[in-house]
């Protein structure tokens, strides 16, 4: 059993950055594969970016690319999404996912085993 919790939401004006964390529990961290999804009220959870177990591989969503940056530091047990140039559109619940059985990086949320609580970030215009 895996138990993540993030943070580091908040409120952010419209081209501001945020920075946030998810921490897992467990001496397994290495083994998964993490990933970032959000979820906008009235809509579906979309896939944001994921990272490969020992982060040299990254994947993005095409409206993440070249402003979110994902990283992780097995060490601690902990990703992170860093997101720059922020807009209105990324408000959402942001949620780190951890996957157990894949072989690679997925983009789909089914393909992951664990989910954390949500972290709400807001840009304002």
């Amino acid at each position: 059993q895996v138990q993540l919790v993030e943070s580091g939401g908040g409120l952010v004006q419209a081209g501001g950055s945020l920075r946030l964390s998810c921490a897992a529990s467990g001496r397994t961290f290495s083994r998964y594969i993490m990933g970032w999804f959000r979820q906008a009220p009235g809509k579906e959870r979309e896939f944001v970016a994921a990272i490969s177990r020992g982060g040299g591989s990254t994947s993005y969503a095409d409206s993440t690319q070249g402003r979110f940056t994902i990283s992780r530091d097995n060490a601690k047990n902990t990703v992170y999404l860093q997101m720059n140039s922020l807009k209105p559109e990324d408000t959402a619940v942001y949620y780190c996912a951890a996957g157990t059985g894949v072989p690679a990086i997925v983009t789909t949320s089914s393909e992951y085993d664990y989910w954390g609580q949500g972290t709400q970030v807001t840009v304002s215009s």
